[in-house]
Formats: structure tokens, C-alpha cells, sequence
């Protein structure tokens, strides 16, 4: 058994490229992951599960097609299942996923944002 907490500031330093999650825990069939997020994502929906984001640094800009919520520093948002968002974040971002195992970033779309899943840092 591995006694070492995960450092976010440690893992953070080890990539750059802006959207695309990495993955830094695993409980049960979840995944923990940390981004760096800058500009606009994709139009997408997971159709088969919730997705949270919970803002570790910086500010995320959470648009839907009747609305927008804005996360700041040490704020969390749950998207529900199915329901089609855009994240953006005008200025670097760093977030903390947590998503069902084996979830592919862009959702439903395949775009030149979509990730290799399964990246482990």
C-alpha cells in the first residue's frame, strides 16, 4: 500500500498542454483528474454520467445553452448528466475532474480537443 498523499502543485508541474486531463487517483470506478484549461472547449454532453469540476486555480467559465455558471478558486460545479456544456477560462485555469473511469473528455463530440484517455501521471 502506497502512503503518500497526492501533491496537486507536484502534478501540475509535470504537464502543459491545455486540455487534456491527467490522471492522479482512482476510487472505485472513479477517476481523479487535473487539467490545465485555457480558451474555449467544445460544445459536449456525457450522456451517461454527472461530471464535477472543482477549481483549484484560477477561474472557469461553465456555459450551457440557458445560462452560465463561473467557478472560481476553491469553488466545485456539478454538470449533470446529458446536459450540453462549454467550459472557457480566459486566463489559465487548473481543475480537478472527477468522472467515472474510462470517460473521454469531449464527451460525445470527437474534436482535435479530444484526449488519449487513461493518462496517468
Amino acid at each position: 500500500m502506497n502512503y503518500q498523499p497526492v501533491n496537486f502543485k507536484d502534478k501540475f508541474a509535470k504537464f502543459s498542454e491545455p486540455w487534456s486531463p491527467r490522471i492522479i487517483a482512482q476510487m472505485n470506478d472513479y477517476h481523479f483528474k487535473l487539467a490545465k484549461v485555457q480558451g474555449e472547449f467544445v460544445w459536449h454532453n456525457h450522456p451517461e454520467t454527472d461530471e464535477v469540476f472543482l477549481i483549484v486555480k484560477g477561474q472557469l467559465d461553465i456555459h450551457f445553452r440557458d445560462g452560465l455558471v463561473t467557478l472560481k478558486e476553491g469553488e466545485l460545479y456539478v454538470v449533470p448528466k446529458g446536459v450540453e456544456h462549454k467550459p472557457a477560462a480566459a486566463d489559465e485555469c487548473h481543475i480537478l475532474l472527477v468522472e467515472p473511469a474510462g470517460t473521454v473528455n469531449t464527451g460525445d463530440v470527437v474534436s482535435e480537443k479530444t484526449a488519449p484517455k487513461d493518462v496517468w501521471i
